[in-house]
């Protein structure tokens, strides 16, 4: 189970998973300081931990790093989720009750993935005529998911989305 990310570990993550791309300690810190007085050295350490984590990798490029996210923020929700749910006593009622917790946007959302899901699994022989024929877009604008992609693709497996080393 991934550690949640501490508040600052959080905020550098946003940054890369946002980015999406190599950044540097110092873009980071420079994003950063628009919001709060922080120092390179602070950006610097926790940047080097979340590698040491696994959370990122970095390639040297001169005196500097470039930092990569390893997965996706969404991998890292559905981690958090998923131990959540599969410690409690009780599974079921943790559902019931979160699902209780959600808005009619989210319960949407949840009823969009769980077609994604059922799309997924299912051949063409086994989908109901009542069936959509393409699965639904992903909800809140996100691109959808690409069904034919495995896991494995960005180095995870479905049973273990957490970061290696953790």
């Amino acid at each position: 189970m991934p550690r949640p990310l501490g508040e600052l570990e959080d905020a550098v993550m946003t940054r890369v998973w946002q980015w999406n791309r190599p950044v540097t300690v110092r873009e980071v810190l420079e994003d950063l300081q628009q919001e709060r007085s922080i120092a390179y050295t602070t950006v610097m350490t926790v940047m080097d931990n979340l590698h040491q984590k696994g959370w990122v990798r970095r390639e040297a490029e001169g005196r500097a790093y470039r930092y990569t996210a390893v997965s996706t923020r969404a991998a890292y929700s559905a981690a958090l989720m998923n131990e959540a749910w599969s410690t409690s006593d009780n599974p079921a009622a943790a559902l019931v009750a979160f699902f209780g917790m959600m808005s009619a946007e989210q319960r949407e959302a949840l009823r969009d993935a769980v077609r994604v899901v059922q799309y997924d699994g299912e051949s063409a022989a086994d989908t109901p005529a009542e069936a959509p024929a393409e699965p639904p877009s992903a909800p809140s604008g996100e691109p959808s998911p690409e069904p034919s992609a495995p896991p494995e693709a960005e180095g995870r497996s479905a049973e273990h989305p957490r970061p290696p080393g953790r």
